[in-house]
């Protein structure tokens, strides 16, 4: 009997089929375009998940300009920048300008409801493990990752890509999402400062600081955390979208009475009962003229002659494994939560997203601002009632008005969008009981799965377990008919993955 994709409570999927769309002029043609009845959602619903979505990753804005734009390339020079001075504004403005336009194009073309922007840790591999080669440029860097975004594409165009998609098992599909749930679960309570690095001793992690929750940050995140459970517990809408606002507000009234400031400020102040990113305070200005001279700044094949083709080759391959399956996971878990899934864990117009993913890895190189990528984060769009690519749209829109309204981006901080993170977790994690704990061939690839997302902080890494272990213990079973010829690929594939540093070093291009 063929296994069933990971649903929704039966109280969810009532309350989502009994919703019926808007039947405006306006809304019936968004109705055709996006399906909204179709999918038992509401212009209003989609409005309020691609709010939600926004605010849950916006940070990448701030963000990304911190990783990429402090850092000096193998020329000494800073992205964006000169060798004496980064410019984290020109970087933030190009990482909001493609974030919105590749969310956009997932929303219209791919109708799913899921938002595109910087890759986090593949951003951080192409800042030091790349640009930081000797004689490296920036540009040279960014031409690996439009190179590695063009190779995907390739992969999506003739099949190879959404083929693999097909061959993973319906459980360790549903491992993928519970897993990518405990992911963004220990993301939120890291960047919210709940968890913590310790710093020293034998435990890697602590509790607040020093095993003890304290500053006023934390209560604007546990305000923010019970705000989104009571509503829910109620039932009301825009649950997650109220928390969000709610803790925000809570956090300028905290700062402004207690000046609390950052968690940490340049180049060593460390406040540790700071504000995570962003000081809610009311801004200066509402406006900034963004500056986009960062777009088309790569070089497609110049790292070749700096590093060799060898190398080159090689860090393309890794960039193309993360990106390849990081994806995957991420729209299996959006289409679970969403209860998009057919019969087999696939989404809707799976070609479709992974076509849009891939054009966004090149433009995210072509751009200079590192591989854009689907983020896990819609899944709180989708807890808040988004089933389509309308969300996307919202969510895309704000981004391109962020390039504009920058300085509005900045108010929220992570103690007050991160309550989302966990609530979406929660809800990700009940999908666990569709896998058969019982029988260890699928059970113990699953359980790889699932703990090693966030005990190793990568999708990748944790899907990577699960296919080589799964093809391991089928052989062991003898079993290995069973087992869909692509999974044993790309298990070979993950197993070059695992051991890149030792091959490089075997070649001599470490």
């Amino acid at each position: 009997m063929r296994a069933s994709a990971p649903r929704l409570p039966p109280e969810r999927q009532r309350e989502a089929a009994s919703v019926p769309a808007q039947t405006s002029s306006g809304a019936t043609v968004l109705d055709r375009w996006f399906k909204l009845s179709e999918r038992g959602t509401t212009v209003a619903r989609e409005v309020r998940g691609g709010l939600v979505t926004f605010f849950t990753m916006a940070y990448i804005v701030v963000l990304n300009p911190l990783i990429i734009g402090t850092q000096k390339d193998g020329t000494g020079v800073f992205l964006g920048g000169t060798a004496d001075a980064p410019n984290l504004a020109k970087v933030a403005a190009a990482t909001a300008l493609v974030a919105g336009l590749m969310t956009i194009l997932m929303g219209v073309v791919a109708n799913y409801p899921l938002a595109l922007a910087t890759g986090l840790g593949l951003n951080a591999f192409v800042t030091f493990g790349i640009a930081q080669l000797p004689d490296m440029t920036w540009a040279d860097a960014m031409g690996l990752v439009v190179l590695e975004g063009l190779i995907i594409l390739g992969l999506v165009l003739t099949g190879f890509r959404t083929a693999v998609f097909h061959a993973v098992p319906i459980q360790l599909k549903t491992a993928i999402s519970v897993g990518i749930g405990l992911f963004i679960t220990i993301i939120g309570f890291v960047d919210a400062g709940i968890v913590r690095r310790t710093g020293a001793g034998p435990v890697p992690v602590e509790l607040g600081v020093g095993g003890f929750l304290a500053g006023w940050p934390t209560v604007v995140f546990v305000v923010g955390l019970l705000t989104m459970a009571v509503l829910m517990l109620r039932k009301v809408k825009g649950a997650i979208l109220i928390g969000i606002v709610t803790a925000t507000v809570v956090a300028i009234v905290v700062e402004a009475i207690a000046k609390i400031g950052p968690s940490f400020t340049p180049p060593d102040k460390v406040n540790p009962t700071g504000w995570g990113l962003n000081v809610p305070k009311l801004p200066s200005q509402v406006t900034d003229v963004p500056d986009f001279g960062l777009l088309g700044q790569f070089s497609l094949f110049g790292s070749f002659s700096k590093i060799g083709v060898v190398t080159a080759v090689l860090l393309v391959f890794t960039l193309l494994l993360a990106d390849f399956f990081d994806t995957m996971g991420t729209m299996v878990a959006i289409g679970a939560e969403a209860n998009l899934l057919d019969e087999e864990g696939i989404p809707p117009n799976t070609e479709r997203i992974l076509v849009v993913d891939s054009i966004a890895a090149a433009a995210g190189g072509a751009a200079s601002v590192s591989s854009n990528t689907s983020y896990i984060e819609s899944a709180a769009g989708v807890g808040e009632g988004a089933r389509t690519g309308l969300a996307s749209v919202v969510t895309g829109v704000l981004f391109l008005l962020a390039t504009v309204f920058a300085p509005l981006v900045a108010v929220v901080p992570y103690e007050a969008a991160t309550p989302a993170l966990i609530i979406v977790g929660f809800l990700m994690m009940t999908q666990v009981k569709g896998i058969d704990w019982d029988d260890m061939e699928i059970a113990l690839p699953a359980f790889l799965t699932i703990v090693l997302m966030p005990f190793t902080y990568s999708i990748t890494a944790g899907i990577g377990a699960g296919f080589v272990s799964f093809v391991v213990l089928k052989q062991a079973r003898g079993k290995a008919s069973q087992v869909h010829p692509l999974l044993w690929v790309t298990s070979a594939l993950f197993v070059v993955y695992f051991t890149i540093d030792p091959i490089k070093q075997l070649l001599g291009v470490g």
